[in-house]
């Protein structure tokens, strides 16, 4: 006998449940197939732009220029009022960042540093120059005490300083770049030892400051004196004093030898960007301007200017004569390691100029011409006959 389930009341609530779950179901379905792929790829597209302008926020510091457009479109936000101030953008700093100028003695370096006063707050640098002039070596201590010093300056920086080569890496740290400038070892020479007695144009008691324990027989000391009966500040190792600026800070570093030689070339070719030579100033200034332009841009136009010029008339030595041939003969013998380093950075010098189109040979002055004593013998001679 079979049972009438119709009429009974539970199952009639079981048949109702199952078709409405049915029907919405069948909703479901034409919601979704309604959807177009085109629709589908729209909403993918969307979530990838979010992500990817996400991430543009967080590597910018903030966000892109193209959502900040929407923000002021739509009106301000409140997401400043809520969160704080958004974080600015990074600096983009030049490259190179770190210039280290480990000025010669006597070798310009007074006149490059007054351009770089000027430079520094145009170019919007940090220029560091030491006041230390007469303590060029260093104990291992303290050339990591200064290095690090040197690396924590904000960038862009140029740091200078009368002091021997210093090889960063030695410590760790990464190393900057490095420029410099020499003159003709026996100019350079003579420079020092008239302006250690008398000073320059700045004034009269200038070099009272610089040498006031220095006695009235040593001052007035006769140049071809002090060469000719070996002086021990014309003799070496005090004149063995431009490659050690390059050898860098090892004892071998300070007796003239082949060594030290060699070790200053190694050390020019790997670690410095340019070293220029006095006699080509203008020259040098260029190749500065063209190579580091966020620090000398423009640099040769200040040089030129009137305001420079009066004040670089004041740095001139005084008194400064040239010594005999005699004496001549005697320093160019002495100083023949520093005349060997000095060419070889002559020569890299020009090959630098050629490399850039300009003109590979010095302008002619008669000036700043090397004081070879052949050459100036000849001259002399010509003189006397006319």
């Amino acid at each position: 006998m079979m049972k009438n389930i119709g009429n009974n009341p539970i199952h009639k609530h079981q048949a109702n449940h199952i078709r409405a779950k049915n029907k919405r179901g069948n909703w479901l379905a034409v919601i979704l197939f309604r959807i177009s792929r085109r629709d589908f790829g729209f909403c993918l597209t969307a979530l990838f732009m979010f992500c990817l302008g996400s991430i543009c926020w967080q590597l910018n510091g903030g966000p892109p220029n193209l959502l900040q457009g929407i923000r002021y479109y739509f009106g301000q936000s409140t997401f400043t009022d809520d969160h704080g101030p958004i974080a600015p953008k990074l600096q983009v700093l030049p490259f190179p960042s770190k210039v280290v100028y480990n000025r010669v003695g006597k070798c310009g370096s007074r006149t490059i540093v007054l351009l770089l006063r000027i430079l520094a707050d145009r170019q919007q640098f940090t220029l560091v120059s030491s006041d230390i002039h007469n303590k060029t070596r260093l104990t291992k201590h303290e050339q990591g005490t200064l290095v690090r010093n040197i690396s924590e300056i904000p960038q862009p920086f140029l740091y200078t300083r009368h002091v021997h080569f210093l090889n960063f890496t030695r410590f760790r740290i990464d190393e900057p770049v490095y420029i410099n400038i020499i003159r003709d070892p026996i100019n350079r020479f003579l420079s020092n030892y008239f302006f250690r007695r008398f000073g320059d144009w700045r004034g009269e008691e200038n070099h009272l400051v610089r040498t006031p324990g220095m006695k009235d027989e040593e001052r007035y000391l006769d140049i071809n004196t002090c060469i000719l009966e070996n002086y021990p500040e014309c003799s070496n190792p005090r004149l063995f004093y431009i490659i050690p600026y390059f050898c860098g800070q090892h004892p071998q570093c300070r007796e003239p030898s082949q060594w030290a030689l060699e070790k200053a070339k190694q050390n020019v070719l790997e670690h410095y960007l340019l070293v220029g030579v006095l006699e080509e100033l203008e020259d040098v200034l260029l190749l500065l301007e063209r190579l580091l332009p966020h620090f000398f841009s423009d640099v040769l136009n200040i040089y030129h200017s009137p305001e420079y010029k009066k004040l670089g008339n004041l740095t001139g030595t005084v008194r400064k004569h040239t010594p005999s041939l005699e004496a001549l003969q005697v320093l160019y013998q002495r100083m023949e390691h520093e005349y060997i380093f000095y060419n070889f950075v002559r020569d890299l010098f020009h090959l630098t100029k050629r490399k850039i189109g300009m003109r590979s040979g010095p302008r002619p002055s008669r000036r700043h011409r090397s004081p070879d004593p052949k050459e100036q013998e000849e001259e002399q001679e010509e003189e006397e006959q006319n």
